[in-house]
């Protein structure tokens, strides 16, 4: 298997090297918008320590991501008025990986609307900031 790679964009972010719409974050993990919305409040959920996947991440990170995974889907329902969550989470390129940090997608969705194709719709920084209020003030 392949090395983590420090320089990754979700390092950068963990480090403030990168911006990012954050809307939890505690000594292990943080959870921020995807720039690339396949719903409205689709959010990520990383560790903070390195890990490239599922295939190496700590039992224990993995098991604290999936609990924050689980208040952000919470969150989302109840911030979107969302009927149901879709979370996925994808493993080495031929498992549909782009980014080579563990991360968890988590999605609020409405009954009868379908997901964006992934990758392609950039959502405005102004949607992001409003989603990102509506997911803290859920949370709160």
């Amino acid at each position: 298997m392949a090395v983590y790679d420090q320089n990754n964009i979700f390092g950068k972010i963990i480090r403030g090297e990168l911006p990012a719409q954050k809307v939890f974050e505690d000594d292990k993990t943080i959870a921020f918008l995807d720039i690339m919305p396949r719903a409205p409040g689709h959010t990520l959920v990383i560790p903070k320590a390195p890990a490239r996947n599922l295939l190496d991440v700590n039992p224990d990170d993995l098991a604290h991501v999936m609990q924050v995974a689980q208040k952000i889907a919470q969150a989302g329902m109840k911030a979107f008025g969302a009927d149901g969550v879709t979370i996925q989470q994808f493993n080495e390129k031929a498992g549909g990986q782009v980014v080579f940090h563990l991360h968890v997608h988590v999605i609020p969705r409405k009954e009868g609307e379908a997901m964006k194709p992934p990758a392609t719709f950039k959502e405005t920084p102004e949607n992001l900031a409003a989603h990102a209020d509506k997911l803290r003030a859920a949370l709160a």
